[in-house]
């Protein structure tokens, strides 16, 4: 079969692009959610998408911004997206997406950009597609404008204690705030609050029609192991099915059986694994 190099996709690509994001809407909900919201067009979208096509027609497809998220491809659409980033050089501060295309795009990337501050090579990809197995917790709500404040601290500890660096090291922390604020506007950040602390807290941070992504669940370290996340999720999952998204995604590391064994009593079910490269 004839290829073609690997070129970045504009708006022209929309079309068949979506046709590609939708083959796997759960798995693809980030990348899918960008490109339904701004289109193709680098500037907008905040990265580039790159595409490699065979016989004329789109095979592989990968976004390349802030994460390398490949998105779609077999070996050979690897090996060339591979080869274009090791060319462009390391810009991005994580590798994530399915394990079946993060793997081998890692082991090729890997003596160029190596080492990687953490691999993660089996983190669980669950939905829930139902209405939750346990009871919501009724004083989980989403937060409100001017409980940013509260929220932030709980956020900032979440991040650093998941990704193992500050999220306000570069920059102070303007730009966390800004995305955190921005969840907040959109109805997408919930947590449950007494007395000015935050106890329960997680966030959507992507959705379509189709489906949306839990991302940053976290729980009061002085109060884990008392069934908050199961009733916190359970809210959640409520909520993102009655006004989000029937389907609720989220992926979690492969060693955290704790928060595994808390999903699945709500009602999430593993459908793949992801993977992550941390830098």
């Amino acid at each position: 079969m004839r290829s073609v190099p690997v070129r970045v996709l504009d708006d022209r690509d929309v079309p068949a692009v979506l046709d590609k994001l939708h083959e796997d809407p759960v798995a693809n909900v980030f990348v899918l959610s960008r490109v339904e919201a701004v289109g193709l067009q680098p500037w907008r979208l905040g990265a580039e998408m790159w595409g490699h096509h065979v016989e004329g027609r789109l095979h592989g497809l990968c976004y390349a911004g802030a994460n390398l998220v490949p998105v779609a491809g077999d070996d050979a659409d690897v090996r060339a997206f591979a080869d274009r980033a090791r060319r462009q050089g390391r810009r991005c501060s994580s590798i994530v997406g399915l394990a079946r295309l993060v793997e081998p795009l890692w082991r090729l990337l890997e003596p160029s950009w190596g080492p990687a501050r953490d691999v993660r090579p089996c983190q669980p990809l669950m939905v829930a597609d139902d209405a939750p197995r346990m009871r919501p917790d009724p004083q989980v709500r989403a937060v409100r404008a001017d409980e940013i404040d509260v929220l932030l601290p709980a956020s900032i500890a979440m991040f650093t204690e998941e990704v193992g660096v500050s999220p306000v090291a570069g920059d102070g922390g303007s730009l966390y705030r800004a995305r955190v604020s921005e969840l907040v506007a959109l109805g997408r950040s919930f947590a449950r609050i007494e007395n000015g602390r935050v106890l329960f807290k997680a966030e959507v941070g992507a959705a379509t029609a189709a489906a949306c992504q839990i991302q940053g669940v976290w729980v009061d370290p002085a109060l884990r192991g008392r069934g908050l996340s199961v009733g916190g999720m359970a809210a959640v999952v409520a909520a993102c099915r009655a006004g989000i998204a029937p389907v609720v995604s989220l992926y979690v590391n492969d060693f955290n059986h704790a928060a595994r064994r808390a999903y699945e009593r709500v009602g999430f079910r593993d459908v793949d694994t992801f993977m992550s490269v941390l830098f």
